[in-house]
């Protein structure tokens, strides 16, 4: 496919729904010329997208996909949304009650109606993540991890994503830090890049489990600092800000373009709004800070929990062969 250069202006509602699927494609598509190549854009036209969890972090990605040109989706949450998701959400007071892909999938068709958005309310599941690994050839994966379900269901999706040689995309917002990751399954041949054993998730806690798999070296001072205060509460529920949650979006729409392409993308993306917007010498006063809230939140854990959260992976493995438990 070829672009027409010369693409008519569309200024209303009605001439937009007048045109036709390519018609108004090549409109919606107009602005990206001269750095989406026509052929990039062929391949973005015709990629079919795996969003699992349209939240925070999968959620940030489903508007720049979209208007990026990206039409084929797959959308799986089994969440709703609630009022406080609304401080980092794309969804607005009468979106509360309903589920996220379906809004997700709304959004989509919102942008451009020429779209297939299929929505599958009951998330990733182990019954049905083989099949919806099977459906895609680039995975977004925005599953919550702050739950042993959705524990579950992100190990499900990365184990089918590494069996089928799928790339694969996830984030991790904490505090004013984004941290996209790329998993590209098609030459990383363990989940996680090993950090994780898959019977791990059974044999350790929650958070044990996702400070194996989080970018541990990206983790700032701040929230460091917030996770010593909060993890010993029961009702405890982890902070999460619109500034770090929503740069999701314009990362992994990027990567995974990168990816179409067939381009190498780096394992991890990191920015922190909160230090790139410090003065010199404060940031040089945070990198410090960073480093001891580190080892004084591992003084408070226990330290058994320390070690399976923050070993290394390959003496973490070791360990496990030793103790016959791997």
């Amino acid at each position: 496919m070829t672009r027409t250069m010369d693409v008519p202006d569309v200024g209303t509602p009605a001439e937009a729904r007048e045109l036709d699927a390519e018609s108004y494609y090549d409109s919606l598509t107009q602005r990206n010329r001269g750095l989406i190549s026509d052929s990039l854009q062929e391949m973005i036209r015709d990629t079919q997208l795996l969003i699992a969890g349209c939240g925070s972090i999968g959620g940030a990605t489903v508007q720049p996909l979209g208007r990026m040109g990206y039409r084929n989706f797959v959308l799986a949450d089994v969440g709703t949304y609630e009022l406080n998701n609304l401080n980092r959400q794309h969804a607005t007071i009468d979106d509360l009650g309903r589920n996220k892909a379906e809004v997700g999938a709304d959004t989509l068709r919102a942008i451009n109606p020429h779209v297939r958005a299929d929505v599958v309310p009951e998330g990733i599941t182990s019954a049905n993540a083989r099949e919806l690994v099977r459906q895609a050839e680039v995975i977004v994966d925005g599953v919550d991890v702050t739950t042993r379900a959705g524990l579950t269901a992100k190990i499900a999706l990365h184990q089918e994503a590494c069996r089928q040689r799928k790339p694969l995309v996830t984030g991790w917002d904490l505090a004013g830090m984004l941290a996209a990751q790329c998993f590209d399954y098609r030459v990383v041949r363990r989940i996680f890049d090993g950090e994780l054993l898959a019977e791990d998730v059974e044999r350790l806690g929650t958070w044990e489990v996702v400070f194996r798999i989080a970018p541990r070296g990206h983790i700032p001072g701040e929230m460091y600092r917030e996770l010593r205060r909060g993890l010993g509460r029961p009702d405890y529920s982890v902070p999460q800000l619109t500034e770090a949650a929503t740069q999701f979006g314009s990362l992994a729409v990027h990567m995974v373009n990168q990816l179409v392409a067939g381009r190498d993308v780096p394992r991890t993306v990191a920015v922190d709004v909160h230090r790139v917007a410090m003065p010199p010498a404060r940031r040089a006063v945070d990198h410090l800070s960073r480093h001891w809230e580190r080892a004084r939140f591992l003084t408070y854990l226990p330290r058994k929990e320390a070690w399976h959260g923050f070993a290394p992976a390959a003496a973490y493995r070791m360990a496990r062969r030793l103790s016959g438990t791997a």
